[in-house]
């Protein structure tokens, strides 16, 4: 099937005032932007094969066409009337295309592809700039991968002052001279892998303008390059990087490419990112009492004040002898929710909580576990603190008028879809009402004293990886297999679980606890824990029996369980905190009330 043919290098001459009449142009990308008025209004790419323009507009009375889906990726279209118009102060900013009427002739489906090479119109004047300014051909027995480099930048240089950039959304792996101008959205931390087949170094980036998003990844050399150099939020310009087709696994960007560093690679600061040219970052913002509803391992953005924060906890590999460090904190919002976020690495070592900063996080991965939802700053993840925003003001503003003070909602020890109860109760009537022999568990919270903690079984060994805890296969040879990552690893992590028998006044149960409750119980780290049992008995000993007679408040999660053909009752404890005499009291004084019959009365 034939598709019209688009009136190649017409929009350099609309754009510098020539009347064409109906050319035929094809949609790139279509988007829909904020705009001084409440009216809706959507912003295109749009190219003649030749060119292409991004300051494109629809007039509002196009809206319906985009909301049908006659507007699609790679339309082609035929411009029945637009105008151009200078859209800044004392005409120095930018002419914009306004399109008021068109036709479809050919719908994105059909087409299916971008037409041509296209590059922005303001190169029609710049070519013999950018021609000039080109290298001198090399004798291919004289290149040497200096001068790969140094023509590369020339050639990058040269792209740049010609204004020769390319949007993201037009890449693809059958073009290799492209220039892209694009902002840092996120960045990971260095990941390092060593197998049979060898051992590297490797770091990603989301890159971002104004046609859409792209992964990129910097292998061994090109992550020693580019690491310290590349920075989030900076806008900086990319030419002579590899494309390939996305790996979904590891990317839920909009694009079916992503990117790879290689030796050709250049990179270079953009001096003027604040033209508007590239949009900012744009922040999702989820009220914490929201996280509990979302998908396991989903990204999430939200911010929150850190109310407290953990004590720094490392651990080292016994075949490595790599250390890892974490820390947890918790965040508040103006939800009445609080959540546990853990940071990693130097995150973790820098943080400085005593002011109990506002903390705002982009992309940060959702871990549940129990039950239990907690949010974990992995690889790609964003956190800013103290951001100067109006939800960074105002939670602000919240948080130091005693905002935090009776946050009840605690994400991080709650079910899916399960009712979660604070309430006071002990051992007997938790058993004496049958909590737990629902469809969904019960929880309920108790004053109870450490009679016996065992330790058999009170540790697995698990992969290694932050957001994995799943217990791995030793292959021998110091090699450890995930079957859910399907790796394998030279190490392992300790992860705790730990069976107790706890009592108060009325009765006796025994309770699980795992990682994160067995650390603060045992005031040890799983590494130290697992280390301990594994190879110093003494010590042990000295670790677990410090924890015996000693009182706390338990919140615990109560849920029937099937083993075999018998049902029990079991107990998991959510969260675990000091005796509050303050708030015992008042428990205690209402229990007394309700029994005597007496009525509330002032102090």
């Amino acid at each position: 099937m034939g598709f019209a043919s688009l009136s190649s290098g017409v929009i350099a001459r609309i754009m510098n005032g020539d009347d064409v009449v109906k050319p035929v142009l094809q949609i790139l990308a279509i988007k829909k932007i904020n705009s001084n008025a409440d009216a809706e209004r959507y912003r295109i790419l749009i190219s003649d094969g030749k060119y292409f323009n991004s300051y494109a507009m629809l007039a509002s009375q196009l809206n319906e066409m985009q909301h049908k889906g006659q507007l699609d990726e790679f339309t082609i279209v035929q411009l029945n009337k637009y105008v151009t118009s200078m859209v800044g102060k004392d005409g120095a900013g930018k002419r914009v295309l306004i399109i008021s009427e068109l036709t479809v002739l050919n719908a994105g489906a059909e087409v299916k592809e971008k037409i041509g090479e296209p590059v922005t119109y303001e190169n029609a004047a710049k070519q013999d700039k950018v021609a000039k300014a080109a290298p001198p051909v090399v004798p291919k027995k004289e290149v040497t991968q200096s001068n790969n480099n140094n023509n590369n930048n020339i050639t990058l240089n040269a792209s740049i002052g010609a204004g020769m950039t390319h949007p993201i959304s037009s890449l693809s792996p059958y073009q290799n001279k492209w220039v892209i101008k694009a902002r840092v959205t996120s960045k990971t931390g260095i990941r390092t892998w060593s197998n049979p087949r060898g051992e590297g170094k490797l770091f990603s980036m989301d890159l971002m303008d104004e046609s859409g998003e792209i992964r990129a990844t910097a292998f061994k050399e090109q992550c020693d390059k580019y690491f310290d150099m590349i920075q989030v939020d900076s806008v900086y310009f990319f030419s002579k990087c590899q494309l390939k087709p996305a790996n979904k696994q590891f990317s839920q960007l909009n694009n079916a490419y992503e990117m790879t560093f290689t030796g050709e690679t250049a990179v270079q600061l953009c001096e003027d990112a604040d033209d508007g040219a590239i949009p900012d970052i744009k922040y999702n913002l989820v009220p914490i009492s929201e996280v509990s509803g979302m998908e396991n391992k989903a990204a999430v953005d939200t911010i929150g004040i850190c109310k407290e924060v953990g004590e720094l906890q490392a651990f080292t590999s016994r075949t490595t002898n790599k250390e890892f460090k974490k820390r947890d904190l918790t965040l508040v919002d103006m939800s009445n929710s609080a959540i546990s976020l853990t940071l990693w690495g130097d995150d973790a070592v820098n943080f400085d909580g005593h002011v109990q900063p506002v903390i705002l996080v982009k992309g940060t991965r959702i871990n549940e576990f129990n039950g239990g939802k907690s949010l974990s700053l992995g690889g790609g993840s964003i956190m800013k603190i103290n951001p100067d925003i109006p939800e960074a003001h105002k939670l602000r503003g919240w948080f130091d008028n005693g905002g935090g003070d009776n946050v009840a909602n605690m994400v991080s020890a709650r079910t899916g879809g399960g009712s979660f109860s604070t309430d006071w109760m002990t051992l007997k009537d938790a058993r004496a009402r049958n909590l737990g022999s629902g469809d969904k568990p019960d929880y309920f919270q108790c004053k109870a004293v450490v009679h016996i903690v065992k330790q058999e079984n009170a540790f697995y060994r698990a992969c290694p990886q932050a957001d994995c805890n799943k217990k791995v296969v030793d292959e021998g040879n110091d090699q450890y297999r995930c079957e859910r990552c399907n790796a394998l690893y030279p190490n392992f992590k300790y992860r705790l679980l730990v069976n107790m028998s706890v009592g108060d006044w009325t009765s006796n149960r025994w309770v699980t606890c795992f990682n994160e409750t067995g650390e603060q119980l045992l005031k040890h780290t799983s590494q130290e824990i697992g280390e301990a049992l594994e190879n110093d008995p003494t010590k042990a000993e000295e670790i677990f029996s410090a924890l015996n007679f000693t009182s706390h408040i338990f919140k615990l999660r109560c849920k029937n369980e099937v083993y075999g053909d018998m049902t029990r009752n079991k107990l998991t404890v959510q969260s675990v905190g000091p005796l509050n005499h303050k708030e015992y009291n008042r428990h205690l004084l209402k229990e007394l009330k309700e029994l005597t019959g007496i009525g509330s009365s002032s102090n």
